[in-house]
């Protein structure tokens, strides 16, 4: 290799060992032997696991509709399938291994066999088994690569340098493989400690007899402890002072007080909002500035208000402090709404009440259960036109847009007074006209 470039003879450094171990496999008995137990465990592994996985799947598989534990975890078993036939070449090749090494003393073709099956099961396991997202990520771009390195018998050595790879940053300084381990590390716990939020957020939405905005509480409280237990055991695995973080924790504490003061003030603010309960989720509120809608979801910043056409609005949680709050009760509580009307002057007023009021309590959604619940017809003013009413009646829920409930209510009003032949006046107006010619 005298006379080459430099890269070109480091790369040979590398490529010359393997060849050398290849030459020696090539004309060696023992590892023509171990090749042919290699295709041997092969071909028993695809051959067991074409009898074994029809059997698997008939004993596995779970009834439809079926929701218990056990089926769960039967389903949940399933899931490994794909890993069968990789594991029974490498349980098969590992025997073969041993078989080997009594008669010849060696196997290192059959161990580097067992290597390759083992990295066809990480490579199903990544690709086939894990589903979430995340998961994913690092088992494409670090367990493969890993389980790679392994079978060629580099991982080692390459771990070796990626610790001796350090990387300077101002006063303090880390190695490259510390930082991929920590990457990794605090990825899967918070991964871990996401998936027990969405587990313990279900649970305690669950708890009906809790009032909502408790139940908001527990989620947020949770949330908290989670993430805080998942930040203390990063920092306890890699071996990080927590002492170090004080001027980390210093820098936060300047920069809440002069940039994130408002974020710091939402936060509170719903904190506040939970522990009172003035407004939690499925109120109908309407706030100081016109914003009104239902409260679908509280965050940690804000809440977000659904409104009657289908828009969401996103509201700070310091507005529902600071400003007067609308809040017309949860859903499902009873609530008042009017329905006005005119008629002329030559009808029956006694009889338009009474009429009207018993037409509207024939709606199935008109509340008649109390006597202040019974719908009731007032007169309201002697306009210009006609006698104007107007019809309260109650209903469970919110009349959201006046959409709702009041259009109905309306039509129910007019054929009431279509089929008793009550007017509807149209407006009248004298028109005065000065310094006219009189007509003859």
């Amino acid at each position: 290799m005298e006379g080459q470039p430099e890269i070109v003879v480091k790369l040979w450094g590398y490529v010359e060992p393997a060849w050398d171990v290849a030459q020696g496999w090539l004309l060696s008995p023992a590892a023509w032997s171990q090749f042919g137990l290699l295709l041997v465990a092969f071909f028993a592994a695809r051959y067991a696991n074409a009898r074994l996985e029809p059997l698997i799947l008939k004993y596995l598989t779970p009834s439809k509709g079926r929701k218990d534990y056990l089926a769960m975890a039967m389903r949940f078993s399933l899931l490994f399938l794909p890993l069968l036939m990789p594991l029974l070449a490498f349980a098969l090749t590992g025997i073969g291994e041993q078989v080997t090494r009594s008669i010849f003393g060696s196997g290192a073709v059959i161990a580097f066999g067992k290597r390759v099956f083992l990295f066809l099961a990480v490579r199903a396991f990544a690709r086939e088994i894990i589903s979430d997202p995340f998961l994913k990520l690092l088992g494409k771009y670090i367990l493969i690569p890993m389980a790679a390195l392994y079978t060629l018998g580099l991982l080692d050595p390459v771990m070796t340098r990626l610790d001796e790879t350090v990387v300077p940053l101002g006063n303090m300084s880390f190695s490259l493989l510390f930082a991929i381990r920590f990457a990794v590390v605090g990825g899967i716990i918070f991964w871990f400690g996401r998936w027990s939020n969405d587990q313990s957020a279900n649970l305690i939405k669950q708890q009906e007899e809790m009032r909502p905005a408790t139940r908001e509480l527990a989620v947020k409280a949770a949330e908290i402890a989670i993430f805080g237990a998942a930040f203390l055991v990063l920092m306890n695995i890699m071996g990080i002072n927590l002492t170090s973080l004080a001027v980390l924790g210093g820098a936060i504490g300047v920069g809440l007080g002069f940039g994130l003061q408002q974020i710091a003030s939402n936060f509170i603010s719903g904190v506040i909002l939970l522990i009172e309960g003035q407004a939690t989720v499925g109120d109908y509120v309407e706030l100081d500035g016109g914003e009104a809608g239902t409260i679908v979801k509280m965050t940690a910043r804000a809440a977000i208000l659904e409104t009657f056409d289908g828009r969401w609005i996103v509201v700070p949680n310091e507005h529902f402090i600071t400003t007067r709050v609308i809040n017309y009760s949860d859903a499902g509580s009873a609530n008042r709404y009017e329905a006005p009307f005119s008629v002329s002057y030559n009808s029956d007023l006694e009889q338009v009440a009474e009429l009207v009021e018993a037409a509207v309590a024939e709606l199935d959604f008109v509340l008649t259960d109390t006597p202040e619940h019974m719908p009731d017809c007032e007169l309201r003013a002697f306009g210009d036109s006609g006698v104007d009413f107007a019809l309260e009646f109650w209903v469970e829920g919110i009349d959201d847009g006046r959409n709702k409930f009041t259009p109905r209510v309306m039509m129910q009003i007019w054929k009431t007074l279509k089929a008793n032949d009550i007017e509807i006046p149209f407006p009248h107006r004298v028109v005065e006209l000065k310094n006219a010619e009189p007509t003859t």
